[in-house]
């Protein structure tokens, strides 16, 4: 119990800023929503599901990375922390720019015609994985919760909590998104949403910088 007391708030940390994230839709979910709505809720959940793969992978490969270059090189962890704390204030900055700004959330839909459910999944797995972006906030986002010393469980439990989001928030997005309404009512509220963002991603950066564990 001890040592779920000790790791539970960064990983709920981890948890926090990769929902936020999402909560900002990018290219991505905006290629989710795009399709949703001309396409079709099934071809836009088959390609939130392809997404949530590839976000899958990306979390792997950023939990065993990470956990792989601590154990050779400890040290590294006051590197990895002040990138991350850097990228997530950069990541602030852009939130509060967006919400300064007054343009809509713009859905954009695939090029190369319709395809299959298979296609679709497939499309959105390859879209995730070929975002150099990707790697950075994964990296970002999973040293709030992953330290040098964490047990193995810890990386497990970043992974599978986080994919879940992932899998339930995109195919979100493919539902509820699917209709003009729900994109007004988003960009109506889109400001509130980033400035929030903003102050969450400022306050994270600052804890990786200063933190001293």
């Amino acid at each position: 119990m001890s040592d779920l007391l000790m790791w539970l708030p960064g990983i709920l940390m981890s948890y926090a800023a990769f929902l936020l994230g999402i909560a900002s839709p990018g290219p991505n979910v905006l290629a989710i929503i795009g399709t949703s709505m001309s396409v079709g809720r099934r071809s836009g959940i088959s390609l939130a599901i392809g997404v949530a793969a590839g976000s899958f992978c990306w979390a792997v490969l950023s939990v065993a990375g990470l956990t792989a270059l601590f154990a050779a090189y400890a040290p590294l962890l006051t590197a990895i922390k002040i990138f991350g704390g850097f990228y997530l204030l950069w990541l602030a900055y852009k939130a509060f720019k967006s919400a300064t700004l007054a343009h809509d959330l713009e859905a954009k839909t695939l090029s190369g015609g319709s395809r299959s459910a298979a296609g679709y999944a497939l499309r959105g797995f390859t879209i995730q994985m070929s975002n150099p972006k990707a790697v950075l906030a994964w990296i970002a986002v999973v040293s709030l919760g992953l330290h040098g010393d964490a047990p193995l469980w810890v990386g497990i439990v970043i992974v599978v909590g986080m994919s879940l989001l992932s899998v339930g928030l995109h195919i979100l997005y493919a539902v509820a998104f699917s209709t003009a309404a729900m994109i007004g009512i988003y960009s109506r509220a889109r400001r509130s949403i980033q400035a929030t963002l903003g102050t969450f991603f400022g306050a994270a950066g600052l804890k990786l910088l200063l933190d001293e564990t």
